[in-house]
């Protein structure tokens, strides 16, 4: 999962935690505003009966108590105002035939569902009763007691809900949605570095990155830029060693092929000479023929080592790509290994784009290339048909494509863990050349293609 997904669906969890904590919340603070409205009813009312109580017995300072209070004049429209939705109100003692004087109750909510005034009432048990004496003065005078509706009281306490979580989840989606922008914003950075990384996987090692206002993906950007430099130039320090080297190993093989050509040669046209000179003379001779015979076997052995030895030395020395051009060498190549294989498997050919100049190191890279490849697919593999391409690609590109693709079913990750000295010699070669070469698997086998740059 990307990193941004994960992060914001970390925060939506966060989100949902605290969108319930807040439910929590809102449902015990509604509990305490129907306990808290419960006292400021009783409180309201009591104040008002003293008021009325101190009233009256100025008044009436000749009555008794009984005659004082409760008057009839205090369950009236006045004493309803003071007393808050979903309270009832009881006068302490109680008269005869008296019922609680209640607030409205009607509209103050929906009704909660079922498993909500459970939940509460199992949680949070029932509403005391709050009780406030009329006169601090006199205990006599009564008191009034307040308590609230339960059904009421549930009514209010989920209308409050509704209205804090409401508020809750808009704030809850907005802080999600705009840390998610946040989020997003902050980490489009990565998209960049790893776009790079990528880049100097396919071997685009220089790569430069804008200066990133967060400090660990800057740190980052800048750890990426400095490996990328360092495996540039690790890459073209080893490039230079991989030319030197075979610029060594090609002055070795002709050096090689000099002494082969001047000591075995001339020693062994020596022996054809002797042999031949033997063999004339033992000819005239009847008595000789033993020796003639020896003779002749002689020349035959070394005129074989003489071919030999000349295959030997066409091999050490250069290919003649770099002279001959490489179109007309890939064609002599193909003919030969035709010549040699007359039924299977079938060689095509395919050369697209003008290779008429394609000489020097270049061509003789694509010649070994092309020259390797045909010998493992046709030594090591069924292939009933082989394709060689060679394509000439121009414009920014400007590189020599060489393919090589076999029908013979074998395992391209095998070939390509190989470490066998014809596939590693093709891969220094293309490598010294800033080429790159890639082993994957075709539709029926194995499928190799090297890019050299023509620029090399």
């Amino acid at each position: 999962m990307r990193l941004v997904l994960q992060l914001v669906a970390r925060l939506l969890v966060v989100v949902a935690l605290c969108l319930g904590a807040a439910t929590v919340w809102a449902t015990i603070d509604a509990y305490r505003s129907v306990d808290r409205a419960t006292a400021a009813s009783a409180e309201r009312v009591s104040e008002a009966l003293e008021a009325l109580y101190w009233r009256e017995l100025l008044l009436r300072s000749s009555r008794t108590r009984e005659h004082l209070v409760p008057v009839p004049e205090w369950r009236t429209i006045e004493t309803m105002k003071l007393i808050s939705p979903g309270i009832c109100v009881q006068f302490e003692p109680e008269g005869a035939f008296e019922k609680p004087l209640c607030g409205q109750s009607k509209g103050i909510g929906k009704a909660p569902p079922a498993w909500f005034a459970a939940s509460v009432q199992t949680f949070l048990g029932n509403h005391a009763a709050v009780a406030r004496s009329i006169s601090t003065r006199n205990v006599t005078a009564g008191s009034v007691s307040a308590i609230a509706d339960p059904d009421a009281a549930i009514s209010l306490a989920w209308q409050h809900i509704v209205d804090n979580i409401h508020v809750a989840l808009l704030m809850a989606l907005a802080i999600a949605f705009f840390a998610s922008l946040a989020i997003a914003h902050t980490l489009a950075p990565a998209q960049q570095i790893v776009a790079a990384l990528q880049r100097m996987a396919h071997g685009r090692y220089r790569t430069s990155l804008p200066r990133f206002r967060s400090m660990e993906l800057a740190m980052i950007g800048q750890a990426v830029s400095d490996l990328g430099e360092r495996l540039a130039q690790a890459t073209e320090e080893r490039a230079v060693l991989t030319r030197r080297l075979l610029e060594i190993r090609s002055d070795e093989r002709r050096a090689l092929a000099r002494e082969l050509h001047d000591e075995f040669g001339q020693n062994l046209s020596a022996i054809l000479a002797f042999a031949s000179t033997i063999e004339a003379t033992a000819g005239r001779e009847q008595a000789k023929s033993d020796v003639a015979q020896d003779a002749r076997m002689i020349s035959q052995a070394t005129r074989r080592i003489m071919a030999c030895l000349r295959g030997t030395l066409n091999r050490l020395r250069h290919p003649p790509a770099e002279e001959l051009g490489l179109e007309a060498c890939l064609v002599d190549l193909v003919d030969s290994w035709r010549s040699q294989h007359a039924t299977q498997p079938m060689i095509q050919l395919d050369l697209q784009g003008d290779l008429a100049d394609v000489r020097g190191t270049v061509a003789a890279t694509a010649y070994r290339v092309a020259q390797e490849c045909l010998t493992n697919s046709l030594r090591h593999s069924a292939a009933r048909e082989i394709v060689l391409r060679i394509e000439r690609r121009t414009g920014a590109e400007n590189a020599l494509l060489v393919h090589v693709e076999d029908d013979g079913g074998g395992d391209a990750a095998k070939v390509a863990q190989s470490a066998g000295f014809g596939l590693t010699g093709i891969r220094e070669r293309v490598a010294a050349l800033g080429g790159s070469l890639s082993i994957a698997r075709a539709r029926r086998g194995v499928s190799v293609a090297a890019t050299i740059p023509l620029a090399a």
